[in-house]
């Protein structure tokens, strides 16, 4: 069995290695949190996006369908209730507001829910407190090896095989 950096594990890695392994981490760490910033902003434009569409389909409804579904709903209540046909053209008028107002309803809801999206700010807040965390980080002590006690010429190198 290895260790993520290919060593064989119990084998003790030098400073040089594990400050590459700790770079190499934190530089993945980055990249990883840039790619989910970049996704949460790629949902919040199509939210975004979906509620203009819909505020512009309520606009256009309400502009162009008016004066035909006017006439055909005016005449229409007409022959169905012989009211005047002044009151049904305003009856058919009514019905398009209506309908033009709860697509716009719709398209506000879409836009609070987009505005209300706090996905760059948590992948902001979380790269913080990553930066936090290693700032307060402090090494462990290290106990001196036996072999450094013994300052014979063998023991030295033996410590400077195993450390290189």
């Amino acid at each position: 069995m290895s260790a993520p950096d290919g060593n064989p594990v119990g084998t003790e890695r030098s400073i040089g290695q594990l400050f590459a392994t700790a770079t190499t981490e934190m530089s993945a760490l980055v990249h990883d949190e840039i790619a989910l910033a970049k996704a949460q902003l790629k949902k919040d434009v199509r939210r975004g996006l979906g509620s203009g569409s819909l505020l512009s389909l309520a606009g256009a409804l309400a502009l162009f369908s008016l004066p035909m579904l006017n006439f055909a709903l005016a005449y229409g209540v007409h022959t169905w209730t012989d009211w005047n046909l002044a009151l049904c053209f305003l009856v058919s008028f009514g019905a398009n507001c209506l309908l033009a107002g709860v697509l716009a309803l719709i398209g506000v809801f879409l836009a609070k829910k987009t505005k209300k999206s706090q996905g760059p700010q948590k992948v902001a807040a979380s790269m913080k407190a990553t930066a936090g965390v290693l700032q307060n980080a402090k090494p462990h002590p290290r106990s001196e090896p036996a072999a450094l006690e013994d300052r014979s010429p063998a023991a030295i190198e033996a410590v400077a095989r195993s450390t290189s």
